[in-house]
């Protein structure tokens, strides 16, 4: 019994040295992505407001891991099991490519630490197009399910292509898998929509605004709970077209599968304190975030409950891969 508490004393001090002591070496922050897509920029972003507030004072080093919508970083974190010293930037994909089978590794072989902020969807058109609001394109897809090509940056059944579905679904369109998506690399999306390759690009608002500021497109809607200011202010949500739908593109830090507790209890405080600084609400507006920090825990149970919606959108697609 001695000999049992006397390893508890001595591995709570330990503990509590590893705390104090943490981080004591450069950490390396991966975008599963490449350069400029979401995922960069947030961990950008966020290693940048830490070194500039004092926060962390070891170097940060961002790697870009592309690959498999994100597959290839989540693979490369099982290789870092229990290190402390990698954190990965992730968003709806870490659930899509699970569900949809392209991945066996799941948010389950992570370690949460905290969601950050809400980004949301856009519909955009050709300003040559023919519609004049999203009900529109809603209202062809019933008469003609392959009546409107869809465009998006992310893989078929991933991101953009299930925001649209989502809103498709919610305004009575059937046969969702009859709906016509074609999968641009970025760069390319834009290009296919103002050549008319495609009828309407989904996608996210940072990637409408500065092609809305040179006007050769033309935003439907958003997929917010309500409208976002800026440029995209006068861009009406989907509920206020009568489609009863959202889609939120959260994005949030995890570690490696079985990061230790005083590593993960060091980014939840760090991380609680770096979002309520004058840095971080200079990009929040910047990139039109929305701010939606949640530690741990309570990120792990919203992962949960969405990873459970998501299956329902996918089994009707018959693109879910689960049990």
């Amino acid at each position: 019994m001695k000999v049992k508490l006397l390893t508890v004393i001595v591995l709570s001090a330990l503990a509590v040295s590893l705390f104090a002591t943490y981080p004591d070496k450069p950490l390396n922050f991966i975008a599963p992505g490449g350069p400029g897509g979401g995922w960069d920029t947030t961990i950008r972003v966020v290693a940048q407001v830490l070194k500039e507030t004092g926060l962390v004072t070891q170097p940060i080093v961002v790697t870009n891991m592309p690959g498999g919508g994100g597959g290839v970083g989540l693979a490369h974190m099982q290789t870092k099991k229990g290190d402390p010293y990698t954190i990965i930037v992730f968003s709806p994909p870490l659930l899509l490519i699970n569900l949809t089978g392209q991945t066996q590794y799941s948010f389950k072989d992570l370690t949460p630490l905290a969601m950050l902020i809400h980004d949301y969807g856009a519909f955009a058109i050709s300003k040559k197009s023919k519609f004049n609001s999203i009900s529109e394109v809603m209202e062809a897809l019933k008469k003609d399910p392959k009546s409107v090509k869809v465009g998006g940056i992310s893989a078929f059944g991933s991101m953009d292509h299930i925001q649209f579905l989502i809103a498709a679904k919610a305004a009575g369109v059937q046969n969702l898998k009859d709906i016509t998506y074609v999968s641009f690399q970025e760069g390319e999306h834009l290009a296919a929509l103002l050549g008319g390759h495609i009828d309407v690009l989904s996608t996210g608002l940072a990637e409408v605004t500065t092609a809305l500021q040179t006007g050769t497109i033309k935003v439907l809607a958003i997929t917010a709970p309500q409208r976002v200011s800026g440029i995209l202010a006068n861009v009406p949500t989907l509920k206020e077209e009568g489609i009863d739908a959202e889609f939120v593109n959260w994005r949030g830090l995890f570690g490696p599968p079985e990061m230790p507790d005083y590593a993960v209890d060091y980014w939840i405080n760090t991380l609680s304190k770096m979002v309520q600084t004058m840095e971080w609400e200079r990009f929040v507006a910047k990139y039109n975030w929305t701010k939606a920090f949640m530690p741990g825990k309570e990120f792990l149970n919203y992962l949960e409950k969405v990873n459970e919606e998501y299956k329902v959108i996918l089994k009707e697609l018959g693109l879910y891969r689960g049990e």
